[in-house]
């Protein structure tokens, strides 16, 4: 069963070996390991990927962190977006295969890159704001999502009551061919969208409108 653990950790040499240990000794098979953040303070972000045998529950996960000075747990919980992390290299690797669905193939691929329950691109029409693109998992529109159409730029949003505990965060684009969008990605209950995420989730967003070419009417998305 695989877990995803969001851990911070004082930045010293051996701080990463003995939390691996650690959890290696609550019976954890660690898959990967992704710096999320570094702060100045010293202590660095970081979501490890691992997998947990049915007998061992997720709470020995958090004892055995607890059991090490420095270390704070700051989430864990079920990850089934695959068995391994994408890295953002990767993400932009599939949305320049194919230019003329790049919008549509970035809203594929973050949800695994950036650990997201889903993913949405929204463009505005006659009647306001509109889906252009979604990942299988993402809700229906809310009446917020009219506003989010003019972000002035990448930002966490107030969670929508209609979505419950969903955390969001959200990057605006535009292009030539498609005109202004804006992606929008949110997680059940969390964590919460750190500072560096929603600076890589704009690049990645620059990056994709950068890359998009047009394409005809009949071959856009909505609903």
């Amino acid at each position: 069963m695989a877990f995803l653990l969001r851990v911070a950790l004082t930045d010293v040499p051996g701080s990463l070996g003995a939390l691996a240990t650690a959890l290696g000794g609550a019976g954890a098979d660690i898959e990967a390991i992704e710096i999320v953040e570094r702060r100045a303070d010293g202590r660095v972000i970081d979501d490890v990927l691992l997998e947990l045998p049915p007998q061992v529950m997720p709470d020995a996960l958090v004892t055995a962190c607890h059991g090490l000075e420095g270390v704070e747990v700051q989430w864990v919980s079920r990850y089934t977006a695959g068995a391994n992390l994408s890295m953002d290299l990767e993400a932009v690797e599939r949305f320049t295969e194919d230019p003329a669905r790049a919008i549509d193939l970035l809203v594929e691929v973050v949800p695994a890159t950036f650990r997201t329950d889903w993913a949405m691109a929204l463009q505005r029409d006659e009647n306001g704001a509109m889906i252009y693109a979604a990942s299988p998992t993402a809700p229906h529109l809310v009446p917020a999502a009219d506003q989010w159409l003019d972000l002035p730029g990448r930002q966490t949003l107030q969670p929508a009551p209609e979505w419950d505990s969903t955390v969001l965060a959200a990057a605006p684009g535009s292009t030539r061919g498609l005109g202004p969008f804006v992606v929008i990605v949110g997680r059940h209950g969390g964590p919460e969208f750190l500072a560096s995420e929603v600076a890589r989730l704009g690049h990645m967003v620059s990056l994709a409108a950068s890359v998009q070419a047009p394409r005809s009417a009949e071959g856009a998305g909505g609903r």
